[in-house]
């Protein structure tokens, strides 16, 4: 009999690629989504969509009926214009919401998607699992909370728990690194200070790989990892590589960074009074001064977390979706 999974979020980019994968290796997939969202996709697959809300738990018992495992992938990102109170509402409340249905369901294992961005500036780069918590803004941390939420609901209950922290991730239908992709290939790029801080990205097949893994695996039980891709590489190096992909001359100008980081807190001065959001604003600048560099050897020790797609081959194989669907 095929083993029933849930997954949350998979009408989004990773847990949709993660329906798909489960769905190919012989899973009875379900998948919660919201009123109003587009599930077509999952319903060519053959995946069982259940209607709910994190929010609302009453609506969470259809989902879990069945399920041994649960992968929760569902969040509230920091890019979605959202009111603040709904990153807890949803990354915290409803984390709480989906635990107590899945126990009551009898539930056998939970795998709660985390993000590295919990550990906030990594001062020490590469980051391991064990340094500590270090959020940044709102969304980082409800994420905290959440993931805390989860380590301490798996400890006093009978339930199996991993919690895996995925970095940057990329691949065929994310358009969040769409942004870089226009610059470098309109030769807009702009390099603003040095370019040495460390950069590090996930293909998403190979993060899917890694999910599964932290649901299959009895060594996972109880453990936090870290998954992300095989190397990470300064901010010019990535740079550099993006545009060898593209086909386009390597962006070379750059722009110092002390005049547009005062530029930036004008721009916050000037516009949150408001309410407005500014054009230019000091968490933008955090891609060019923010070392993002994390250790993945606990996953590749404990799960055989393996990574198949470089850097340069997944950087390709992303820009050639963004053309042949015209958003490049």
């Amino acid at each position: 009999m095929k083993k029933t999974v849930l997954v949350t979020g998979a009408t989004g980019f990773t847990g949709g690629h993660l329906a798909e994968e489960l769905v190919h290796k012989g899973y009875r997939v379900k998948a919660l989504a919201l009123p109003g969202q587009d599930t077509s996709k999952l319903d060519k697959l053959g995946v069982e969509v259940v209607i709910g809300d994190l929010t609302k738990k009453e609506t969470l018992q259809p989902a879990v009926v069945g399920a041994e495992i649960v992968f929760h992938i569902a969040a509230i990102f920091r890019e979605q214009d959202v009111p603040r109170h709904l990153f807890f509402d949803v990354n915290v409340g409803g984390t709480k919401n989906l635990l107590e249905s899945a126990l009551d369901a009898g539930v056998k294992r939970f795998v709660h998607c985390s993000t590295v961005g919990v550990q906030g500036e990594i001062k020490n780069p590469p980051a391991k699992e064990e340094d500590p918590y270090d959020p940044l803004d709102y969304y980082q941390e409800s994420k905290v909370q959440g993931e805390k939420l989860a380590l301490q609901f798996f400890k006093e209950h009978d339930i199996e728990g991993v919690v895996f922290r995925p970095v940057g991730i990329y691949g065929p239908g994310d358009t969040r690194f769409l942004k870089i992709f226009k610059f470098v290939n309109s030769g807009k790029f702009r390099m603003i200070g040095k370019g040495n801080v460390l950069y590090h990205l996930t293909y998403v097949k190979d993060l899917v790989q890694g999910i599964i893994l932290c649901g299959e695996k009895k060594e996972a039980v109880g453990e936090i990892f870290t998954l992300g891709g095989n190397e990470y590489v300064t901010l010019n190096e990535y740079v550099k590589i993006l545009a060898e992909v593209l086909g386009v001359p390597e962006p070379k100008k750059r722009v110092p960074l002390l005049p547009v980081w005062i530029a930036a807190v004008l721009c916050e001065a000037a516009c949150y009074p408001f309410r407005i959001h500014p054009p230019l604003y000091r968490r933008r600048l955090e891609f060019f001064t923010k070392d993002r560099a994390f250790d993945i050897s606990k996953a590749k020790q404990l799960l055989g977390y393996n990574p198949q797609v470089s850097l340069r081959e997944g950087l390709k194989i992303t820009a050639d979706w963004y053309r042949e669907n015209n958003l490049l």
